[in-house]
């Protein structure tokens, strides 16, 4: 005869008991929502103030012009010129800062004497005479006289115009030119009119200050106790600085030619701030304030 087991019952009633705790639980989770953010406790965003402005944006000063800018500007004022037509009164060039430098004595001397070419604008370099030391040398030219300037109305508001030629002006690179003299050719061949100037301008009852009058920058290069100095492979470069200034047109540049067939010859209207020589490094060898 078959017994029944007393801890069998009571282990099935415990686990009934049990799964019936587990499925109550279950419903009890399904039935809880998920908590939801306070919105009282989240801050709200500050209004924008009406009176805020932004920040005034400072535009940034434009780089100075170089030989290259001044070049362009000056062909393009002479094919202007040549074909009639009219310029423009306000001028974007006037009151721009310039930095120009002018190569020299790319092959070797100049002149064999600086001096012989005091007045034409350019600047050349020379032996002394006892061949211990290199010489630069430049003499503005005196354009106050000039056709061009009569002109184009600067007697009337300008006392004196001191002139620097820039050479080469097909060349806009800063730098002595790479074409070589023809070694078969007798001679030296002349070199091309000058059509492309910067006019120093100082105007009446202006300051002085920086006036040559006539008068060279000069500079002497020495070398080492007795020995003459080493003469440049690249030539050196006068350095030119400044603002460009304006005619009483308002224009920067004025042209002028003397026939249909001649390169009109171009001159622009500048205030000088500093002169200077340099080797072909870039290095200055001396330089020219006013004041």
């Amino acid at each position: 005869m078959l017994r029944r087991d007393p801890r069998s019952a009571t282990f099935r009633s415990a686990a009934a008991t049990a799964a019936l705790t587990l499925s109550a639980l279950s419903l009890a989770s399904c039935d809880q929502k998920e908590p939801t953010a306070n919105t009282a406790d989240v801050p709200a965003a500050a209004p924008a103030d009406a009176n805020e402005t932004a920040a005034p944006v400072v535009p940034l000063p434009l780089p100075p012009l170089t030989r290259s800018d001044l070049v362009s500007a000056a062909t393009q004022a002479a094919s202007s010129f040549a074909q009639g037509e009219a310029s423009p009164t306000s001028d974007p060039l006037v009151g721009r800062n310039f930095a120009v430098r002018i190569p020299f004595g790319c092959t070797g001397p100049t002149v064999a004497d600086a001096s012989a070419t005091d007045g034409s604008g350019l600047p050349v370099w020379s032996w002394s005479t006892d061949h211990k030391a290199i010489q630069l040398r430049m003499t503005p030219s005196d354009w106050t006289d000039s056709a061009l300037l009569a002109k184009a109305g600067a007697p009337d508001t300008w006392e004196a115009v001191e002139g620097f030629w820039l050479p080469r002006p097909w060349l806009l690179a800063e730098t002595c030119p790479a074409v070589q003299a023809d070694p078969l050719q007798t001679g030296t061949p002349p070199a091309s009119p000058q059509t492309i100037g910067l006019a120093a301008a100082f105007e009446k009852g202006g300051s002085r200050l920086g006036r040559r009058n006539g008068r060279a920058y000069e500079h002497s290069i020495r070398g080492e106790g007795d020995a003459a100095p080493t003469p440049p492979t690249a030539g050196f470069r006068m350095r030119l600085e400044g603002r460009i200034a304006s005619y009483p047109s308002g224009r920067a540049i004025e042209c002028s030619a003397s026939g249909p067939d001649q390169r009109p010859v171009c001159i622009v209207a500048i205030r000088l701030d500093r002169v200077a020589y340099e080797d072909a490094e870039g290095a200055t060898l001396s330089e020219w304030r006013p004041g």
